[in-house]
């Protein structure tokens, strides 16, 4: 990639709006721009200031009047001398302004190559820079917040002392190498077990903490299942806060499976409403059955609901044992406000009809799936699978060089272990990271970013 060209693309999505943003980044960004723009007599560029000019082409009549934001390098995103052209939210306005200012000598971005610049630049590093990306993506307000807390460089931070332990262990066992002759003792094995026990920790928990943080990321599957009847295409409608499912008293209403996306405690859910478990009476609703059956297997979370007002039946408590087998689930007592039966253990006691006990059931979720207290922990948790990879690889490392000191191995192997488990903490960090893997991380991020 040629990262001394000036570069340029549109920053805003594509459609029409109020406002278009053109972004220019490198050192001929203002000579291009006073190429496709008329600024009033006397102009002058002054860094973070806003001025009024005019698009122009190349008879310079004018095309439509822009805002024209200049940043210099290196407090710019980029680090580079960057020009932000505000014009109307016009795609053909647009188009003519990117397509002036290649003629004018810029080149057209690739996609995240604006955050590629400034991870290259050390204006940010590399996980800061995958949060940006998350950031944009985000679907939720947790999600968004979370990306912004590693974009500020939390995750570097939870590193940044596991880094300085390892190193400080490594310079200690190359001094006794180094100076082994000069009869200065080289650390013995307590001390070197003492130092790698924090560090293999610090490493272990970050990785461990990935669990929590891919369902931040991507999300998990709810599955509702139940006999017909019990209500859950209205607790289905009731937790989504929509009519979505078809609700009537006839058994057997949901044939298929019937999903849609919501966020619980900001997490995405994709919930899954399935068709009621029984003893088919035909061969469609018994296909609709076995889908019920595959989507609690897939789910992440199984909700068995039943009929808290009637005494719970065979098949109730057949569909209890095989989902509380399978993993995560939670028992639903629906139509409380009918009167109960009886009490199963662990069931939540809800009305799908007014809404009683939704509450509960959903903080009953939440705290199934993320434990009291991780919520809060914002940046405390990675969510790259590419993060926790490398984590596993550094533990890895660790365990053997842990293994090394038990069994007496030479400092000089044992070094050996120290480094490979270095190298993926700088991987994480960017500071070792190869081209190939660059270009596939940015190549994720839209153009114009």
């Amino acid at each position: 990639m040629r990262i001394k060209d000036t570069i340029v693309a549109i920053s805003t999505p594509p459609g029409r709006g109020g406002i278009g943003v053109v972004r220019l980044s490198g050192g001929e960004s203002r000579a291009i721009a006073e190429r496709i723009l008329r600024f009033p007599e006397g102009h002058a560029w002054r860094p973070w200031t806003a001025s009024l000019a005019e698009l122009v082409d190349e008879s310079t009549r004018a095309v439509d009047q822009a805002v024209v934001t200049y940043f210099a390098a290196p407090r710019s995103y980029t680090a580079e001398d960057l020009v932000e052209i505000s014009c109307h939210g016009s795609p053909v306005v647009l188009r003519f302004a990117l397509e002036r200012a290649c003629a004018a000598g810029a080149r057209l971005a690739e996609p995240g190559e604006f955050t590629l610049r400034a991870f290259l630049n050390g204006r940010i590093d590399l996980p800061q820079a995958e949060a940006v990306r998350d950031l944009i993506e985000a679907t939720t307000l947790y999600q968004a917040r979370v990306a912004a807390q590693q974009a500020e460089g939390s995750v570097s931070r939870r590193l940044k002392p596991i880094k300085e332990q390892m190193l400080e262990l490594i310079a200690l066992l190359e001094a006794g190498i180094d100076f082994a002759e000069d009869d200065i003792s080289v650390a013995p094995a307590s001390e070197i077990l003492r130092s790698l026990e924090p560090i293999r920790a610090g490493v272990g928990q970050l990785a461990a903490s990935f669990a929590y943080g891919k369902l931040v990321h991507q999300g998990f599957t709810l599955a509702i299942v139940g006999r017909p009847n019990v209500g859950k295409s209205s607790l289905f409608n009731r937790l989504l806060e929509q009519d979505r499912a078809i609700v009537t008293d006839i058994p057997g209403t949901t044939r298929d499976l019937v999903s849609e996306t919501a966020s619980l405690e900001g997490i995405p859910v994709r919930m899954v409403d399935t068709a009621g478990i029984r003893q088919a009476a035909d061969v469609i609703e018994n296909l609709g059955i076995e889908r019920s059956y595959q989507a609690m297997a897939d789910a992440d979370v199984t909700l068995v609901v039943v009929d808290a007002s009637r005494a719970p039946e065979a098949e109730d408590m057949e569909l209890i044992g095989r989902a509380r087998a399978r993993g995560k689930s939670l028992l639903v007592g629906n139509k409380c406000d009918l009167g109960r039966a009886g009490t199963l253990d662990g069931m939540i006691a809800v009305s799908a009809l007014t809404g009683q006990g939704v509450s509960e059931l959903r903080r009953a979720i939440a705290e199934l799936i993320a434990p009291p207290g991780r919520l809060e922990q914002e940046g405390g948790f990675i969510t790259s699978l590419r993060h926790e990879q490398l984590l596993r690889e550094s533990c890895q490392a660790l365990d053997q060089a842990r293994r090394a000191v038990d069994s007496g191995i030479p400092h000089e192997m044992l070094l050996l272990d120290l480094y490979a488990a270095l190298r993926p903490i700088d991987a994480i960090t960017g500071a070792t990271t190869a081209d190939d893997i660059l270009n596939r991380i940015f190549s994720t991020f839209c153009i114009g970013k």
